[in-house]
């Protein structure tokens, strides 16, 4: 009896005390949520401009036509889940959720965090929307663990996330993350860190990236500025999927975005991701991203800047590059887009990389492969994506903005 009574205690702390495993399925035909995306942005671009008209800015960027136009946007705040796109369009973060006020800019105890702060927002196990008081820098003092059905928003407030270690979607669902800076972001680690009212434990080293997706799926990180991070400004890895990137502006940072664990980590082909309407800026190096086993869509992005390449992968990812304006650098050596990482061309030329509709300037070059260097596949493909000329305009406000009560953002 006491044995069993043992067993009972062991097996309700082990599953108090561990963390939920959260998967997502792949979308089974991604091309039909690329066409999707393709056709909110040529709808964006066809609908009319009207000053101030709700829902009507006809940017050609659907996601910020969707919520940006509104002069009511502070009163509005949740509709803002309704405005993804790709594939992780279906995001919703706290939406259905109370608004957290985030007033104490504090981070004294990771383990005991004070009300009003931001992690003790995030670790809450309801639904939440997270905004802030007022202009703030959170220096965190460990990793930033949040919780499922999470939106942080920074609309309204200049808010900064630097100086410690960063934010960390680890086996969660349903998180957006949007308007805030990220920046100088330090490893973290051997210490206790509280993940949910629940359950707190020890956390290893951290990598000491912006954003960290470990295991996490409906993921959107938007209009967000980040920069200069320990490791990566945004990696997902582990199984994550069901994720968006869009409008995001970053810049000074050497290993940018890295998407799959690794070669052998087979789960991740699984791994779909867009990556949308983003500014890859000045000082930025390589991996914007680097891709592993999975789908991946790249649409309307402004690369103004690399030094040694703008897209990589290994392990046969699928990459489709849709109407985007890549800038070489004056290196003659770094003209390529691409970088086909630990594979001999025999074997890279299988993989289905395609270019389509990207404006290349400066002698930037695309080396497409398998289906994607198929003349009759590109002509199979029955809409694409905004001209790569329109790209600037598109991309404009990426980062996070400045957004005032009572008129449009």
């Amino acid at each position: 009896m006491t044995t069993t009574l043992s067993l009972l205690f062991f097996f309700f702390f082990f599953f108090l005390l561990t963390p939920i495993l959260i998967f997502s399925s792949p979308v089974q035909n991604p091309e039909e949520v690329v066409q999707e995306v393709n056709r909110k942005i040529n709808a964006s671009i066809a609908r009319p401009r009207r000053s101030l008209g709700y829902l009507s800015c006809g940017s050609g960027n659907p996601i910020d036509d969707c919520w940006r136009c509104d002069p009511n946007w502070e009163q509005n705040r949740q509709r803002l889940a309704d405005c993804a796109i790709g594939f992780g369009k279906n995001a919703i973060g706290g939406r259905d959720g109370k608004i957290y006020v985030v007033d104490d800019a504090g981070d004294d105890d990771p383990v005991n965090p004070k009300p009003g702060t931001l992690r003790h927002a995030v670790i809450q196990d309801e639904p939440l929307w997270i905004i802030f008081a007022r202009d703030m820098v959170i220096q965190l003092k460990e990793e930033l663990l949040m919780n499922s059905f999470k939106t942080i928003d920074g609309r309204g407030a200049s808010v900064h996330i630097a100086g410690g270690p960063c934010i960390t979607v680890q086996y969660v669902t349903n998180i957006i993350i949007h308007g805030i800076h990220v920046h100088d972001c330090k490893q973290g680690g051997n210490a206790m860190v509280r993940a949910s009212p629940r359950h707190y434990g020890w956390r290893t080293v951290s990598d000491g990236d912006g954003v960290s997706i470990f295991g996490g799926s409906h993921v959107w990180v938007d209009h967000c500025s980040l920069s200069n991070c320990n490791d990566g400004l945004i990696d997902a890895i582990h199984g994550s999927t069901a994720i968006t990137i869009s409008n995001n502006y970053m810049t000074h940072h050497d290993k940018v975005m890295l998407l799959g664990h690794s070669d052998s980590y087979t789960q991740d082909k699984d791994m779909q991701v867009t990556i949308a309407f983003n500014h890859f800026g000045e000082g930025l190096v390589q991996r914007m991203p680097r891709c592993r086993l999975g789908y991946f869509h790249v649409v309307n992005n402004d690369y103004t800047h690399w030094e040694m390449y703008a897209i990589g992968g290994s392990a046969n990812p699928t990459i489709n590059s849709q109407g985007n304006r890549f800038v070489a650098p004056d290196d003659r050596f770094s003209k390529e887009v691409t970088k086909r990482e630990d594979a001999a061309e025999s074997e890279w030329q299988s993989w289905n990389w395609r270019s389509e509709g990207d404006l290349l300037v400066n002698g930037a070059f695309f080396t497409a492969s398998g289906a994607g260097a198929s003349s009759s596949y590109a002509r199979a493909s029955s809409l694409s994506a905004r001209p790569s000329s329109l790209v600037g305009s598109i991309t404009t406000g990426a980062g996070a903005l400045t957004c005032k009560k009572g008129s449009p953002c």
